[in-house]
Parts: C-alpha cells; sequence; structure tokens
C-alpha cells in the first residue's frame, strides 16, 4: 500500500468513525498536560532553580545535584527503605488478589460470595486518609489492638512510634485497602478460561488443586504476568500519601522513602533542583525495572506488555 493509499484510507476511516476518534481526545490532553507537558521540568535537575526565577533554572550546574546526592549518607538510607517496602509490597501485596479470587471462584454460594466480594471491595472506595486515620485509631497505645494485648497479660506496643513495625503496619494497611479490588481483573479472567479444561481435567483423574495448578492458574497467567510488570513499574513510587500520614519523625529509619524525602527537600527545603536530580534518578529506576521485567517475562512465558 502507497504513502496516498494510506493517507486517504486514514481519512475515511476518520470521518466514518470520527465520534469514536473524538473520545481519545481528553484522554490526550490529560496525558499531555499533566504527564508530558511536566518531564520538561526535568531540566532543572541540570539548572540552578531559585524560587520566582526562570522556571527552568537560572543557569546550567551540570550533574552538581546528581553527585550532591550520590555522596548523601540520608538518600541512600531512604532508598533502602524504598527498596524495602516496594519489595515487601510485591513479595505480599501482588499474590494475595490472586488467592482471593481463587477462593472467590471456589464458593458455590451465590449470597456468600456476593457478600465477601462486598466487604473485600469495601476498603478501595475509603480514601487514604480514612485508611490511615482507621489504622492510627487501631494501633494506638490504647486503642483496640492493644487493649486486646493487655487483655491477654501482655504489654501495649508503641507500634506507631517504633520504627521497627512501621513496614509492618504499611504493608498490611496496603493489603487491606487494596486486595479485594485487586481480585476484579482475576475474576474476569477466570471467567474467560474454557469449562471443557476443567471437564478434561477431571476425566484424567485430577482434583481440584491440580485442576486449579493445571488449568487455572495457567488460563489467567497472562493477567498476572501484565499486572507483575506493571507493579514491577511502580516498584520505586511508594504510596506518598498513606507514608506521610503515617509516619512521624521516630520512625523515619525505616518510613522515610523518596517520595517523602523529595517533599522535605524540594517544598518545604526549596531546594526544588536537588529534589528534581533525585526524582529523576528514582523514574531512570522505574524505567530499567519496566523494560527488564518486560524482556524478561517476554524470554521467559512469551507474555509482555509490549
Amino acid at each position: 500500500m502507497t504513502t496516498a493509499t494510506a493517507g486517504r484510507s486514514w481519512r475515511r476511516a476518520l470521518r466514518r468513525d470520527w465520534q469514536l476518534y473524538s473520545l481519545v481526545v481528553l484522554p490526550l490532553l490529560f496525558f499531555l498536560v499533566f504527564r508530558y507537558l511536566p518531564m520538561i521540568g526535568n531540566v532543572i535537575a541540570f539548572r540552578r532553580f531559585e524560587p520566582g526565577g526562570s522556571l527552568l533554572g537560572e543557569r546550567w550546574v551540570g550533574l552538581r545535584y546528581v553527585r550532591m546526592f550520590l555522596a548523601d549518607p540520608t538518600f541512600w538510607q531512604v532508598f533502602t527503605n524504598t527498596l524495602w517496602l516496594g519489595t515487601l509490597i510485591l513479595v505480599f501485596c501482588f499474590p494475595v488478589p490472586i488467592v482471593l479470587a481463587l477462593l472467590f471462584n471456589e464458593f458455590r454460594g451465590r449470597a456468600l460470595k456476593r457478600f465477601v466480594q462486598s466487604v473485600s471491595y469495601l476498603p478501595h472506595f475509603l480514601s487514604i486518609v480514612i485508611v490511615a486515620g482507621i489504622t492510627m485509631q487501631l494501633l494506638a497505645t490504647d486503642g483496640p489492638v492493644n487493649q486486646a494485648l493487655r487483655a491477654f497479660g501482655g504489654e501495649p506496643v508503641a507500634f506507631l512510634q517504633e520504627p521497627g513495625w512501621f513496614r509492618t503496619v504499611f504493608v498490611g494497611s496496603e493489603i487491606w485497602q487494596t486486595a479485594g479490588w485487586g481480585t476484579i481483573l482475576y475474576l474476569a479472567a477466570l471467567t474467560t478460561i474454557d469449562e471443557d479444561l476443567y471437564e478434561a481435567a477431571r476425566i484424567d483423574g485430577a482434583n481440584r488443586w491440580r485442576q486449579i495448578w493445571h488449568v487455572t492458574l495457567p488460563g489467567i497467567r497472562p493477567t498476572m504476568i501484565t499486572l507483575l510488570i506493571l507493579n514491577i513499574g511502580t516498584f520505586m513510587a511508594v504510596g506518598f500519601e498513606k507514608v506521610m500520614l503515617l509516619y512521624n519523625p521516630l520512625t523515619y529509619p525505616t518510613a522515610d522513602v523518596i517520595s517523602t524525602y523529595l517533599y522535605r527537600t524540594g517544598v518545604e527545603s526549596n531546594n526544588f533542583s536537588y529534589a528534581a536530580a533525585i526524582g529523576l534518578f528514582e523514574a531512570v529506576i522505574g524505567l530499567i525495572l519496566i523494560l527488564s521485567a518486560n524482556q524478561l517475562s517476554r524470554r521467559a512465558v512469551g507474555t509482555s506488555l509490549w
């Protein structure tokens, strides 16, 4: 097909389906204005920026701010905390929706299944502020959890003031808030599995566990791989809002992550160029992770995003 023929075909398709193409305009504008245009601001990672001055910085300083955060012990502490939280969220939060979806799929009582699904979905519709507030109330020194510990003869634990407990509290609240909603995609994927495969497995003598292992899990594997790649891509972007709401100076040693460190150095301390350099470093690592995960998935299981 020549270029002229392709151009005419495109124009005919546009005239015929212009209503459908018009639906794409607003999403494209959203990504252009709020995702791509702000990327221009990354240039201040290499320029000295002063509030009230030029939007793109006053003068070129090269890799000065990159060298600053690479030599900053505080940065490496928050970098390590980010890796820890990202790993824990990936290890514990990613498999839970899969397990829940498999359990929901085994329910035979329709009423019970709907009730359990509704209860598990509910936390997703609560704002992060409410989730953090509930968590803080439950784990306060005079909260229900510590009252239960006292009732069994134990000593109260300062869950929100001890650095060693922060990661457990954060990951636990994340599982509670996101696990139920994450099952929706897997339940949708389960409906696409051909029932004849289960029938063939039963004829071959496979029990329920073997049916799950050899039929169900392979059936939802493309969905699992896609979500895993996306989660790896956001590995470094640990939830800023929830960390900000749950942490305090006492838990900085384990709770302070890159996003909160950027907020303090960039917004509170007005060191925007330094914060931009760290943010760019974080974005580059995220890009490398998602590209690597996509390539590894393509070679290992034959499924990838692109």
